[in-house]
Protein backbone atom coordinates (compact mmCIF):
# COMPACT_ATOMS: atom_id res chain seq x y z
CA UNK A 1 0.00 0.00 0.00
CA UNK A 2 0.97 3.41 -0.68
CA UNK A 3 0.56 5.93 1.62
CA UNK A 4 0.80 9.67 1.18
CA UNK A 5 1.58 11.49 4.15
CA UNK A 6 2.28 15.73 4.50
CA UNK A 7 3.51 18.01 6.65
CA UNK A 8 6.11 14.78 8.10
CA UNK A 9 7.99 17.12 10.37
CA UNK A 10 5.14 19.07 12.33
CA UNK A 11 4.17 17.11 15.76
CA UNK A 12 1.31 15.00 14.07
CA UNK A 13 3.20 14.31 11.14
CA UNK A 14 6.22 13.00 12.97
CA UNK A 15 4.27 10.55 14.98
CA UNK A 16 2.50 9.55 11.49
CA UNK A 17 5.41 8.26 10.23
CA UNK A 18 6.29 5.83 13.06
CA UNK A 19 2.28 4.67 13.07
CA UNK A 20 2.10 4.05 9.42
CA UNK A 21 5.48 2.90 8.80
CA UNK A 22 4.43 -0.93 9.25
CA UNK A 23 1.37 -0.51 7.28
CA UNK A 24 2.72 0.06 3.53
CA UNK A 25 5.26 2.29 1.79
CA UNK A 26 4.63 5.74 3.36
CA UNK A 27 5.40 8.95 0.80
CA UNK A 28 6.46 11.46 3.49
CA UNK A 29 6.34 15.05 2.68
CA UNK A 30 7.06 18.59 4.18
CA UNK A 31 6.90 22.22 2.63
CA UNK A 32 10.13 21.49 1.12
CA UNK A 33 9.14 18.82 -1.03
CA UNK A 34 5.71 20.09 -1.81
CA UNK A 35 4.49 23.42 -1.14
CA UNK A 36 0.78 23.59 -0.35
CA UNK A 37 0.25 26.64 -1.37
CA UNK A 38 0.85 25.72 -4.90
CA UNK A 39 -2.05 23.56 -6.04
CA UNK A 40 -0.54 22.24 -9.32
CA UNK A 41 2.27 20.93 -7.43
CA UNK A 42 0.02 19.17 -4.87
CA UNK A 43 -1.92 17.66 -8.15
CA UNK A 44 1.74 16.20 -9.55
CA UNK A 45 2.82 14.64 -6.26
CA UNK A 46 -0.65 12.75 -5.92
CA UNK A 47 -0.22 11.97 -9.75
CA UNK A 48 2.93 10.81 -8.98
CA UNK A 49 3.01 8.76 -5.92
CA UNK A 50 -0.55 7.04 -6.65
CA UNK A 51 -1.37 6.41 -2.94
CA UNK A 52 -4.33 4.05 -1.63
CA UNK A 53 -4.84 6.50 0.98
CA UNK A 54 -3.98 10.43 1.59
CA UNK A 55 -3.34 11.20 4.85
CA UNK A 56 -3.26 15.44 5.67
CA UNK A 57 -1.98 16.60 9.15
CA UNK A 58 -0.25 19.50 7.54
CA UNK A 59 -2.03 22.32 8.11
CA UNK A 60 -0.68 26.33 8.40
CA UNK A 61 -1.41 26.66 12.43
CA UNK A 62 0.57 29.69 13.12
CA UNK A 63 -3.17 31.33 14.74
CA UNK A 64 -2.00 34.68 15.71
CA UNK A 65 0.08 34.78 12.62
CA UNK A 66 -2.95 34.04 10.22
CA UNK A 67 -4.81 36.98 11.02
CA UNK A 68 -2.30 38.95 8.92
CA UNK A 69 -1.13 36.23 6.32
CA UNK A 70 -5.05 35.02 6.00
CA UNK A 71 -4.03 33.81 1.63
CA UNK A 72 -1.75 31.77 2.92
CA UNK A 73 -3.66 30.16 5.91
CA UNK A 74 -6.48 30.04 3.08
CA UNK A 75 -4.17 28.41 0.33
CA UNK A 76 -2.74 25.51 3.01
CA UNK A 77 -5.61 24.93 5.27
CA UNK A 78 -8.62 25.45 2.15
CA UNK A 79 -7.41 25.14 -1.04
CA UNK A 80 -4.68 22.32 -0.48
CA UNK A 81 -7.34 19.55 1.19
CA UNK A 82 -9.65 20.01 -1.58
CA UNK A 83 -6.90 19.49 -4.37
CA UNK A 84 -5.81 16.53 -2.56
CA UNK A 85 -9.70 15.61 -2.20
CA UNK A 86 -10.20 15.84 -6.01
CA UNK A 87 -6.63 14.10 -7.22
CA UNK A 88 -7.66 11.27 -4.15
CA UNK A 89 -10.95 10.89 -5.45
CA UNK A 90 -9.27 10.08 -9.15
CA UNK A 91 -7.41 7.15 -7.80
CA UNK A 92 -10.50 6.17 -5.66
CA UNK A 93 -8.24 7.08 -2.42
CA UNK A 94 -9.51 7.74 0.51
CA UNK A 95 -8.33 10.92 2.82
CA UNK A 96 -7.78 11.36 6.25
CA UNK A 97 -7.64 14.98 7.40
CA UNK A 98 -7.27 16.76 10.36
CA UNK A 99 -8.72 19.73 11.44
CA UNK A 100 -10.10 21.66 15.04
CA UNK A 101 -11.59 22.70 17.40
CA UNK A 102 -11.31 25.94 16.38
CA UNK A 103 -14.06 25.80 13.57
CA UNK A 104 -16.05 26.91 16.68
CA UNK A 105 -17.09 29.89 18.55
CA UNK A 106 -16.81 28.18 22.09
CA UNK A 107 -19.92 29.61 23.20
CA UNK A 108 -22.08 25.92 23.80
CA UNK A 109 -21.15 25.72 27.10
CA UNK A 110 -21.16 21.98 26.68
CA UNK A 111 -18.88 19.84 24.04
CA UNK A 112 -19.83 19.96 20.71
CA UNK A 113 -20.78 17.13 18.29
CA UNK A 114 -20.55 16.93 14.61
CA UNK A 115 -23.70 18.36 13.73
CA UNK A 116 -23.66 21.33 15.91
CA UNK A 117 -22.93 24.49 13.66
CA UNK A 118 -19.48 25.48 13.35
CA UNK A 119 -18.74 29.31 13.94
CA UNK A 120 -15.05 30.18 13.94
CA UNK A 121 -14.28 33.34 15.46
CA UNK A 122 -10.47 33.72 13.62
CA UNK A 123 -9.11 33.48 10.25
CA UNK A 124 -7.01 30.28 11.12
CA UNK A 125 -10.68 28.39 12.22
CA UNK A 126 -12.53 29.76 8.88
CA UNK A 127 -10.07 28.33 6.90
CA UNK A 128 -9.78 25.04 8.53
CA UNK A 129 -13.66 25.02 8.15
CA UNK A 130 -13.18 25.98 4.28
CA UNK A 131 -10.61 22.82 4.17
CA UNK A 132 -13.62 20.51 5.54
CA UNK A 133 -16.18 21.61 3.24
CA UNK A 134 -13.17 21.83 -0.03
CA UNK A 135 -12.25 18.21 1.05
CA UNK A 136 -15.91 16.78 1.28
CA UNK A 137 -17.23 18.03 -1.81
CA UNK A 138 -13.98 16.61 -3.63
CA UNK A 139 -14.11 13.65 -1.85
CA UNK A 140 -17.15 11.11 -0.81
CA UNK A 141 -14.09 8.60 0.92
CA UNK A 142 -13.21 11.30 3.36
CA UNK A 143 -12.43 11.07 7.02
CA UNK A 144 -12.07 14.32 8.83
CA UNK A 145 -10.93 13.94 12.34
CA UNK A 146 -11.09 17.42 14.48
CA UNK A 147 -8.95 17.36 17.72
CA UNK A 148 -7.37 19.98 20.14
CA UNK A 149 -4.52 20.93 21.81
CA UNK A 150 -1.92 18.76 20.10
CA UNK A 151 1.13 17.94 22.20
CA UNK A 152 3.76 15.82 21.17
CA UNK A 153 7.43 14.61 21.87
CA UNK A 154 8.55 16.27 18.60
CA UNK A 155 8.46 20.09 18.18
CA UNK A 156 6.72 23.40 19.91
CA UNK A 157 3.36 23.04 21.95
CA UNK A 158 2.08 24.44 24.82
CA UNK A 159 4.15 21.68 27.57
CA UNK A 160 7.62 22.68 26.38
CA UNK A 161 6.53 26.08 26.34
CA UNK A 162 5.61 26.08 30.03
CA UNK A 163 8.69 24.27 30.75
CA UNK A 164 10.79 26.53 29.06
CA UNK A 165 9.38 29.39 31.27
CA UNK A 166 9.34 27.91 34.03
CA UNK A 167 13.12 27.67 33.98
CA UNK A 168 13.68 31.26 33.34
CA UNK A 169 10.77 33.29 35.69
CA UNK A 170 10.02 32.85 38.89
CA UNK A 171 6.04 33.31 38.23
CA UNK A 172 4.13 32.31 35.44
CA UNK A 173 0.09 34.16 34.08
CA UNK A 174 -2.12 31.33 32.54
CA UNK A 175 -5.40 31.80 31.02
CA UNK A 176 -7.82 29.91 33.27
CA UNK A 177 -11.27 30.66 31.63
CA UNK A 178 -10.52 28.55 28.39
CA UNK A 179 -11.16 25.04 28.73
CA UNK A 180 -10.96 22.07 26.44
CA UNK A 181 -9.02 18.67 26.33
CA UNK A 182 -4.89 17.85 25.27
CA UNK A 183 -4.74 15.45 22.88
CA UNK A 184 -1.41 13.02 22.22
CA UNK A 185 -0.09 13.31 18.96
CA UNK A 186 1.34 9.78 19.35
CA UNK A 187 -3.09 9.17 19.97
CA UNK A 188 -3.94 10.81 17.10
CA UNK A 189 -1.14 8.68 15.13
CA UNK A 190 -1.69 5.10 16.52
CA UNK A 191 -5.97 6.13 15.97
CA UNK A 192 -5.13 6.59 11.77
CA UNK A 193 -2.89 3.83 11.65
CA UNK A 194 -6.17 1.83 13.59
CA UNK A 195 -8.29 3.40 10.20
CA UNK A 196 -5.76 2.71 7.86
CA UNK A 197 -6.16 -0.83 8.78
CA UNK A 198 -9.75 -1.11 8.79
CA UNK A 199 -9.44 0.53 5.42
CA UNK A 200 -6.93 -2.17 3.78
CA UNK A 201 -9.19 -4.70 5.44
CA UNK A 202 -12.80 -3.11 3.99
CA UNK A 203 -14.74 -2.92 0.65
CA UNK A 204 -14.54 0.98 1.22
CA UNK A 205 -18.78 0.16 0.33
CA UNK A 206 -19.74 -0.03 3.93
CA UNK A 207 -16.69 2.19 5.77
CA UNK A 208 -18.20 4.81 8.11
CA UNK A 209 -16.75 7.45 6.35
CA UNK A 210 -17.36 11.27 7.58
CA UNK A 211 -16.56 14.08 10.22
CA UNK A 212 -15.96 12.55 13.60
CA UNK A 213 -14.89 14.35 16.80
CA UNK A 214 -11.42 13.07 17.91
CA UNK A 215 -9.57 14.04 21.74
CA UNK A 216 -8.35 12.52 24.26
CA UNK A 217 -11.09 11.98 27.58
CA UNK A 218 -11.30 14.67 30.30
CA UNK A 219 -10.70 18.44 30.18
CA UNK A 220 -8.55 21.31 31.77
CA UNK A 221 -8.06 24.99 31.15
CA UNK A 222 -4.55 26.02 30.31
CA UNK A 223 -4.18 27.13 33.65
CA UNK A 224 -4.88 23.85 34.87
CA UNK A 225 -2.75 22.06 32.29
CA UNK A 226 0.37 24.46 32.94
CA UNK A 227 -0.19 23.65 36.75
CA UNK A 228 -0.13 20.16 35.74
CA UNK A 229 2.88 20.22 33.67
CA UNK A 230 5.09 21.83 36.26
CA UNK A 231 3.86 19.18 38.95
CA UNK A 232 5.25 16.52 37.20
CA UNK A 233 7.98 18.14 36.26
CA UNK A 234 9.07 19.05 40.01
CA UNK A 235 8.13 15.34 41.10
CA UNK A 236 10.64 14.09 38.47
CA UNK A 237 13.38 16.60 39.73
CA UNK A 238 12.98 19.16 37.11
CA UNK A 239 15.02 22.41 37.87
CA UNK A 240 12.61 25.30 37.83
CA UNK A 241 12.38 28.54 39.17
CA UNK A 242 8.53 28.58 38.60
CA UNK A 243 6.82 26.36 41.31
CA UNK A 244 3.02 24.66 40.28
CA UNK A 245 1.74 26.96 43.30
CA UNK A 246 2.86 30.62 41.03
CA UNK A 247 1.37 29.66 38.38
CA UNK A 248 -1.16 32.35 38.74
CA UNK A 249 -5.03 31.83 36.55
CA UNK A 250 -5.68 35.34 34.51
CA UNK A 251 -8.79 35.72 32.39
CA UNK A 252 -8.71 35.81 28.55
CA UNK A 253 -8.99 39.41 28.52
CA UNK A 254 -6.00 39.98 30.77
CA UNK A 255 -4.36 38.05 27.67
CA UNK A 256 -5.20 39.60 24.20
CA UNK A 257 -3.94 37.90 21.56
CA UNK A 258 -4.71 39.04 17.48
CA UNK A 259 -6.86 35.64 16.71
CA UNK A 260 -10.12 35.23 19.22
CA UNK A 261 -9.78 31.64 20.88
CA UNK A 262 -13.07 29.86 21.66
CA UNK A 263 -13.81 29.46 25.55
CA UNK A 264 -14.98 26.29 25.67
CA UNK A 265 -13.87 23.89 22.80
CA UNK A 266 -14.70 20.43 23.99
CA UNK A 267 -15.22 18.20 21.79
CA UNK A 268 -17.59 15.40 21.89
CA UNK A 269 -16.34 11.86 20.80
CA UNK A 270 -18.83 9.35 21.50
CA UNK A 271 -19.81 8.94 17.38
CA UNK A 272 -16.24 7.96 16.87
CA UNK A 273 -15.43 5.58 19.57
CA UNK A 274 -19.19 3.90 18.40
CA UNK A 275 -18.20 3.40 14.89
CA UNK A 276 -15.04 2.59 15.51
CA UNK A 277 -15.07 0.73 18.83
CA UNK A 278 -12.22 2.26 20.62
CA UNK A 279 -11.69 4.07 23.54
CA UNK A 280 -10.25 7.51 24.38
CA UNK A 281 -7.48 7.58 27.26
CA UNK A 282 -7.72 10.81 29.82
CA UNK A 283 -5.11 13.50 28.31
CA UNK A 284 -3.07 12.86 31.35
CA UNK A 285 -2.21 9.32 30.72
CA UNK A 286 -0.79 10.96 27.18
CA UNK A 287 0.78 13.95 28.54
CA UNK A 288 2.67 11.92 31.15
CA UNK A 289 3.92 9.66 28.20
CA UNK A 290 5.20 12.47 26.67
CA UNK A 291 6.70 14.16 29.51
CA UNK A 292 8.39 11.22 30.63
CA UNK A 293 10.74 11.96 27.09
CA UNK A 294 11.21 14.98 27.19
CA UNK A 295 11.68 15.69 30.60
Amino acid sequence: MNILLTGKNGQLGFELQRALAPLGRVYAVDSSDCDLEDSEAVRELVRRVRPQVVVNPAAFTAVDLAESHADKAVAVNAVAPGVLGEEAHRLGAPVIHFSTDYVFDGEKGAPYVEDDAPQPQSVYGRSKLLGEIALRQACPKHLILRTSWVFGAHGQNFAKTMLRLAQERSELRVVSDQIGAPTSAALLADLTAHLVRQLQQSDHASFPFGLYHVTASGETSWHAYARYVLEQATIKGYELRTSPDRVMPITTDAYPTLAKRPRDSRLDSSRFKRSFALELPHWEQGLNHILQQIL
